[in-house]
Order: C-alpha cells, then sequence, then structure tokens
C-alpha cells in the first residue's frame, strides 16, 4: 500500500540517518547533551523533584514550566550541581556527573545563568565579558602582567559581544544598562565557557512585555547548534522559544511535548494558566 509521500520522505530521512523526534530533526544514535534519569531531590520528608526522566539533544530548544514550588528552580540546582541529588543520575555526553561540583560540569560544556543578576555594575560590558571568560579557566590575571598581553583572551570577548549584536555597548558601564540588556548580558557571560547545553532559570524575570519581547529575540539569535533548556513563567517567550515543553507540578513530569501540543492541552490549562 502507498502510503503517501510524507512517509516516503520519512523513509529517506530514516536511512540517511537522520530520526524526526516530535517535530524536531535528530541524527539516529545521537548522544543526548544532557540526560536525566529518575532524578530526584528531598528535603527532609519533602520530596521536591519526582524521577524526572528527560533528555536534551544539541539544538534543542526546551523549557519547563510550572507553577510556583514546583521544583523548577530546585531542578536545575541538582542539574547543574548546586545541591545534590537524591537518587537517580545527570549524565553529560553520557558521562555520570550526579556527584560532580558545578565547576566539573561546566568544563563538560555545561552552562547555567539565574534569576538574579549578578554583573559587576560599575565594570564595562566587555570588562565583564572578560572576567567571564577568565574565570572558567586555569590561569587568571597577574598583578605584574600588563591587561593587554591577554590578546586572545580580549579578542574572543569582542567576537562575542559581535555575535551576540553587543559590540555597540563594550564600553557602556554595567549600571547604565537597561534591565533588560542586563539580563542579556547575563547569557553573553554564560557563554563564555563555550557551553555545548545552556541553563536559563527566568531570563525574563523582572522584563517589561517590550523587553520581554526583545529577550525573546535574542534568544532565538543564540547558536543553533548550542542546546537550550529554560525555566520560564513568561509564557509568551517559551511559546516564541521552545519547541518542546515540559510541565512539572510537585516536583514531577505531568506532560511534555511539542510547544503547539502542550499549549493546546487542558490540562496545562486548568494547572498551570489557571483556566477551567
Amino acid at each position: 500500500m502507498n502510503a503517501g509521500p510524507y512517509a516516503a520522505a520519512t523513509d529517506g530521512l530514516l536511512q540517511a540517518g537522520i530520526l524526526i523526534v516530535s517535530g524536531e530533526i535528530r541524527r539516529n544514535g545521537g548522544q543526548p547533551v544532557l540526560a536525566l534519569e529518575g532524578l530526584c531531590k528531598d528535603f527532609g520528608g519533602v520530596r521536591a523533584v519526582r524521577n524526572v526522566d528527560l533528555q536534551i539533544f544539541p539544538g534543542d530548544r526546551k523549557a519547563i514550566i510550572g507553577p510556583n514550588g514546583a521544583g523548577k528552580t530546585t531542578l536545575f540546582n541538582v542539574i547543574s550541581g548546586i545541591l545534590p541529588a537524591t537518587s537517580g543520575r545527570v549524565l553529560v555526553f553520557g558521562q555520570d556527573v550526579t556527584n560532580w561540583p558545578s565547576h566539573r560540569r561546566t568544563a563538560l560544556g555545561m552552562a547555567r545563568t539565574f534569576q538574579i543578576t549578578s554583573l559587576f555594575p560599575k565594570l564595562t560590558v566587555l570588562d565583564n565579558v572578560v572576567l567571564a571568560i577568565k574565570g572558567v579557566r586555569k590561569t587568571k590575571f597577574v598583578t605584574w602582567r600588563p591587561l593587554a598581553s591577554y590578546r586572545e583572551v580580549y579578542e574572543k570577548a569582542h567576537h562575542l559581544l559581535e555575535r551576540l549584536a553587543f559590540q555597540d555597548r563594550k564600553d557602556v558601564e554595567v549600571r547604565n544598562l537597561s534591565h533588560g540588556e542586563q539580563r542579556q548580558l547575563e547569557i553573553v557571560l554564560g557563554l563564555a565557557s563555550d557551553p555545548k547545553i545552556l541553563l536559563l532559570d527566568e531570563p525574563a524575570a523582572g522584563l517589561s512585555s517590550g523587553e520581554s519581547r526583545e529577550m525573546a529575540k535574542f534568544l532565538t539569535r543564540l547558536d543553533p547548534g548550542l542546546a537550550l533548556l529554560l525555566i520560564e513563567h513568561d509564557m509568551d517567550v517559551v511559546f516564541d522559544v521552545a519547541r518542546h515543553i515540559f510541565v512539572l507540578h510537585f516536583g514531577e513530569v505531568l506532560e511534555g511535548g511539542a510547544t503547539a501540543q502542550v499549549r493546546r492541552s487542558e490540562r496545562v490549562r486548568q494547572i498551570y494558566l489557571g483556566t477551567s
């Protein structure tokens, strides 16, 4: 029986070693950048994260949503090594990093931003980026060596700012940037370690509607090969950036699927969006 042109095209992709999963194109046998297996986190008798399983592949744009207290930031803290897991595993490129400290996970290709902006307000944008680049290297600045001798570091900083359309603000002190620009700069600093996966904890937190739209545009300009996993309450940002959404409730993934599917879900409306 002729299954039609779609089936024929799908067969051709499979023969070429390409698999379509939830609307995303990915290589057969490709290893996930990040995998969680039965991940749990307890605080005394309270289970904040419950048996979370998920996989993030190169180029994925995925989001975790859920009401306040759902366990989203706790999950990020366990993934990034700030909090130890109670049980389950965290794997980065197949390497079990469950018991690794944060800096070793960074060296393997993981980076993370936080809800609260943490910048040097009296330094310039360029100086902040330079410090972020040096901060993830084995050698640090030394007082007897002139700054001009760190040519490669400055070249990388300029390249990063140019690629993310921040070069025109390189000499501006951070305290003179808008809040939205500071939130974007946080992400620029997160890219200083050349991560393969970037965890974004509410990148639109505290932004106006206009700044949130700019943040969504900024995120869509990031390297398409970089895997993104974001927590966000601003659903417009989620729908603009993410192609796949996980819904977390009381630490448990209740639903997961393509963005359009989750957006139409009556269960999600009832639990998260507050509609009946």
